[in-house]
């Protein structure tokens, strides 16, 4: 799952990303209005906004209403310090999703971004299933043929994002993104690494490579067809 975190408070969003990480959560950060929404209109595919709303440039309940109005209906979570209960209510009636105040304490993040993240997907029990494999994105447990296999961080990001996606064509830039966000310290071989990894816990021809376009993970095997 991809977050775009947006506080302009270096210390709290260190710990904010640090806190997410071990939760299988790609978290990018940004730190004022204006890019944050430069971000979202580009189309950025964030699962959740973390969103502040005390922002230099542009103001959080700005970007709120901004982004809105372009249609975009990613889940916004908005943290703030602003605690009166007017300001609550124009930030929920500005189309945010759910609120919290500062300060809070991290369990009570993680369970609200669990929470947006059920009500986003339209159902409790999300699981995702292809090719005798079955992905539980609520316990973040994999299984293949009945058989728990164990995965990395990253690994797992990967596979949830083919599995969503069936037949769907990633680029190798696509897919860096989708699992590292904007990290710089990637390396070049960094998803035909993780490829390989699934590769090898499940089967060979688990994922295609297209050369010189991406990857695909098809819905079925190429020769069920033939």
């Amino acid at each position: 799952m991809r977050i775009l975190l947006v506080e302009d408070d270096p210390s709290l969003a260190s710990g904010i990303r640090l806190a997410l990480k071990p939760e299988h959560f790609t978290v990018d950060h940004l730190s004022d209005g204006i890019t944050a929404l430069a971000a979202l209109k580009e189309g950025e595919p964030f699962d959740v906004v973390i969103l502040d709303l005390g922002l230099p440039r542009m103001d959080g309940m700005q970007v709120l209403e901004a982004v809105r109005r372009q249609g975009n209906r990613v889940p916004i979570l908005v943290l703030t310090a602003r605690d009166a209960v007017d300001e609550r209510i124009a930030g929920l009636d500005a189309g945010a999703d759910d609120y919290l105040t500062k300060p809070f304490e991290v369990a009570e993040l993680k369970a609200r971004l669990r929470a947006l993240l059920r009500r986003s997907s339209d159902q409790v029990n999300s699981a995702l299933e292809c090719r005798g494999i079955r992905l539980d994105p609520l316990t973040m447990q994999v299984s293949y043929q009945g058989k728990l296999v164990a995965l990395s961080r990253r690994e797992l990001t990967l596979l949830q994002e083919f599995m969503s996606h069936p037949g769907r064509v990633f680029t190798r830039d696509t897919l860096t993104r989708l699992v590292y966000g904007w990290d710089e310290d990637v390396e070049s071989n960094a998803i035909e690494v993780h490829v390989h990894h699934l590769r090898r816990k499940f089967f060979p021809h688990l994922i295609r490579t297209l050369r010189g376009i991406g990857y695909v993970m098809d819905k079925a095997d190429q020769d069920e067809h033939s």
